[in-house]
């Protein structure tokens, strides 16, 4: 292939920035020597272009070879975009769909396909391949490409992804692509005003209950048990009223009956709010995008369909309602609120499912590099949910604090008793009554009267709960009936040292006995 420079003079369908014309000279310099199936992987975050990029590619390609262009993507909404982004860079391409007549493709020296109808004509020899000589694949980390190679041995195949990291980790991309170019960072783009900055809300989620399934991340299944349960539900309401109230708002979950529950949820709470899932009509579903456009404060609440191939600039907020173990996912999702605009320079993330605490700040500066040459290694280092949770410190949430206002401090360290407990030889129940004291000690702190310390208690479930949680954890015994129990008697516990000791803590915490 021979070198072609992109001039800052030359004219294209699109502006294009000079970081843009850096990698169009990169990559076809990397083709440049390499053999006729040389494959190459080029990675540039969400919202830096990369539709834009290849387009141009495409467009410097056909005006100096006499070979055929193939653009491969994974949606049918992404093949009628790339289409869209290529037509305004002069270059006429056909779409490749189900119903596409390709008694014209002898006409066209681009065409746009989706990988599976891509498949099947190929298979059906409906589509002559023979003058290919460059294929471009967007979204390129998804692993349904991968069985076209073999059509395209003699083509140059560039892989375009935010993410170069398989989404199946039995196939590394770089089993598939013999070298990457890594793009502009997020960073850097950030600084430069190309991309907004994430202002991270992370909260401590307990997501020991989910389950991981075939494909490596969490199943739909344990993952609508706990995200459908109403604390989860009156969490995720209340991190948006603190941090969102207002603003555009994109809700990710996984699993439609957990979007369904948000949107009931939200709706009650009396919002504006929209729910869209893969069962939707096309129709449906350009309804719900162009309210959400129009409508300033909307919220919509959707399962995977728009972690691709949606752009709408003018998302504030994005919250994550769900866990993933996938990175390529985790920067998609995020990724939906990095579009910039005049009155936007940052974007609200609200993570519910220790995401950042897995994967650390999106746009860290991530080595692309290894982690394209060495997957499981990076993989391999991320921590379990376990060891997230073991680093967390649990806090009341701020309505409960303020009924403590008098206690200098709330926290009870249930790992650190039992262990202390260990090296003393003490039985593992002192743990619990030493909680049980502290709990009282709180309660009385802020009560004038008996009746006031038993209605404080009342209102620590959530806190109990978690210091159970901990101390079964300590124990290794944490069935779900072991767990009823131990919460229960805890309660009753905590309600009889209140009575029995009500009198004597409040003297000794206020130097005089409570008023009769």
């Amino acid at each position: 292939m021979s070198e072609i420079t992109i001039q800052s003079e030359e004219k294209t369908g699109k502006d294009l920035y000079s970081y843009q014309k850096g990698a169009i000279n990169k990559i076809f310099k990397s083709f440049e020597d390499a053999p006729a199936d040389y494959h190459l992987l080029y990675q540039l975050p969400t919202g830096g272009g990369k539709t834009v990029i290849f387009s141009e590619i495409v467009r410097q390609y056909l005006k100096h070879h006499k070979k055929k262009v193939l653009v491969l993507t994974h949606r049918i909404e992404l093949c009628k975009q790339t289409s869209k982004m290529l037509t305004g860079f002069g270059v006429i391409n056909k779409v490749v769909d189900s119903k596409a007549n390709l008694e014209d493709q002898n006409e066209y020296s681009c065409f746009v396909a989706m990988v599976e109808t891509l498949n099947n004509r190929l298979n059906e020899n409906k589509l002559d391949i023979s003058d290919i000589g460059l294929v471009i694949i967007d979204e390129a980390h998804y692993n349904s490409f991968t069985k076209l190679f073999k059509f395209f041995d003699k083509s140059f195949i560039l892989g375009v992804t935010a993410t170069p990291l398989s989404s199946n980790m039995k196939l590394p991309m770089k089993d598939n692509y013999d070298d990457l170019i890594v793009g502009e960072s997020i960073e850097s783009l950030i600084q430069n005003e190309f991309l907004a900055r994430a202002e991270v809300f992370a909260y401590n989620m307990g997501l020991t209950s989910l389950e991981v399934g075939s494909n490596g991340d969490y199943t739909v299944k344990s993952s609508e048990d706990l995200y459908t349960n109403s604390d989860m539900l009156s969490k995720l309401l209340e991190a948006y009223k603190k941090h969102s109230l207002g603003k555009k708002t994109l809700i990710f979950n996984n699993g439609i009956n957990t979007s369904l529950h948000v949107y009931e949820s939200f709706r009650a709470a009396g919002y504006q709010i929209a729910h869209l899932d893969n069962t939707a009509t096309k129709n449906q579903r350009r309804q719900i995008l162009k309210w959400f456009k129009e409508t300033p404060n909307a919220i919509l609440t959707s399962v995977s369909i728009l972690t691709t191939g949606f752009d709408e600039p003018t998302v504030d907020t994005i919250i994550l309602n769900r866990a993933t173990k996938s990175l390529t996912l985790y920067y998609q999702m995020i990724g939906r609120g990095s579009r910039i605009l005049k009155n936007k320079s940052k974007f609200s993330v609200i993570d519910l499912g220790n995401n950042h605490h897995r994967f650390g700040p999106w746009g860290a500066d991530l080595d692309w590099q290894k982690i394209f040459n060495s997957p499981n290694y990076y993989m391999d280092k991320l921590l379990s949910d376990e060891e997230l949770e073991g680093k967390f410190k649990h806090e009341m949430p701020e309505e409960l604090r303020a009924e403590f206002a008098n206690s200098e401090e709330v926290y009870f360290d249930i790992k650190e008793t039992y262990i202390d407990s260990v090296k003393k030889g003490e039985s593992s129940k002192v743990v619990l009554e030493r909680s049980i004291i502290q709990h009282a000690k709180i309660c009385i702190e802020n009560s004038e009267d008996i009746y006031d310390a038993l209605g404080l208690a009342k209102m620590l479930g959530g806190d109990i709960d978690n210091r159970i949680q901990s101390y079964a954890k300590c124990i290794s015994k944490s069935t779900h009936n072991f767990l009823t129990w131990l919460k229960d008697d805890y309660k009753k516990k905590l309600n009889a040292y209140l009575r029995d000791n009500f009198d004597t803590v409040f003297e000794e915490i206020h130097g005089r006995p409570p008023e009769e």
